[in-house]
């Protein structure tokens, strides 16, 4: 089986997992009673406020919350059509936010980009300071180095990120002059892209990329030394050094290839962890990322919201794990795809 038949494959079966996963998250969303506008409702006939029970039952109606629930994954993904016809994630029609009283898309147009920009910042920046880290450690262990990594790799394992963040921004603020909160300048939100705007954010990115990535590049470090040291032990390495093989050649082309193979398979896991697990980050650091969204989505239960961005977070698990799937075949020739060589 080639690449190109491989991925397509793939893509078939992310395809088949994201509707499965969507049956999966309209189910949890509805297993609390109730629902926001019911819980409005409630509310609203207490207090004798007629005219907004009124607007509440319009947009029940209107959203077709008055159907079962089978028929409200049905319209809300788009199989069925709902009082304005087919209009469901298929059709690219995200929902309404009953909270903040606008479509989903507008809610979350700005956050979804500058959720992926943030996360594949803060993941560069874990390979690029654990791949070279975990390896030196290994190749010079039990020396200065390797305690050093350790201490380093255990100082960010140990300090919380949002008190990571305070520190970061007292002292980025003071000594370097780096801006304090946000992704961007007040003015160019809500603006188109420009040269100007892609340097403040760029600016504004590095906070959050080394608080973010801290953790996830402390623990990498630490597995990628270990796993260095197990390879570093086998017959191979001696085989490869006693041939002449220069040891920084010989670590690059044998031990870190293996070493690396558990590295690439969580691509898969590591985008939307850090999506979910950078929620409070997010808050303190005040970013415009999809984070804080999603909390209050489901504080509120605010289902159309809440729904579209963990189908959001479900589709960037898959797209991650593809590319890990295809990135693993292309580092080791040990794995063959299924049926490959037939």
């Amino acid at each position: 089986m080639s690449t190109l038949r491989y991925a397509l494959y793939r893509m078939m079966t992310m395809v088949l997992t994201l509707l499965v996963v969507s049956v999966l998250v309209f189910a949890i969303i509805n297993l609390p009673p109730g629902d926001y506008l019911s819980n409005q409702i409630n509310e609203l006939q207490a207090t004798g406020q007629s005219a907004g029970v009124a607007k509440a039952e319009f947009l029940r109606r209107e959203y077709s919350l008055d159907q079962p629930l089978w028929k409200q994954y049905m319209i809300w993904v788009g199989f069925l059509p709902g009082p304005n016809g087919f209009s469901g994630l298929l059709q690219g029609d995200w929902g309404w936010s009953f909270e903040f009283e606008r479509p989903v898309a507008d809610i979350v147009g700005d956050s979804l980009w500058l959720t992926v920009l943030v996360n594949l910042a803060a993941v560069l920046f874990i390979y690029a300071v654990a791949l070279p880290l975990g390896m030196l450690a290994a190749a010079k262990s039990r020396s200065w180095i390797d305690y050093t990594a350790a201490l380093v790799a255990y100082l960010g394992l140990a300090t919380p990120n949002f008190l990571l963040a305070l520190i970061l921004f007292y002292y980025g603020h003071k000594y370097f002059n780096l801006p304090i909160g946000g992704l961007m300048d007040p003015i160019f939100e809500q603006q188109p892209l420009t040269w100007d705007k892609l340097k403040s954010i760029l600016v504004h990115l590095i906070v959050p990329t080394f608080v973010i990535g801290t953790s996830g590049a402390s623990a990498m470090t630490q597995r990628l030394r270990a796993n260095m040291l197990d390879e570093l032990g086998k017959p191979y390495v001696e085989t490869a050094i006693a041939k002449g093989l220069s040891e920084r050649r010989m670590l690059v082309k044998y031990p870190l290839r293996v070493a690396f193979n558990p590295f690439v398979a969580d691509i898969g896991n590591l985008l939307p962890s850090m999506v979910s697990g950078s929620v409070l980050v997010s808050v303190v650091l005040g970013l415009q990322t999809i984070g804080p969204t999603l909390l209050t989505a489901l504080k509120t239960q605010d289902q159309f919201l809440s729904g579209f961005v963990l189908m959001f977070v479900a589709l960037l698990t898959l797209i991650g794990t593809m590319i890990s799937d295809i990135l693993l075949v292309m580092l080791d020739p040990r794995i063959r795809y299924e049926g490959r060589d037939a």
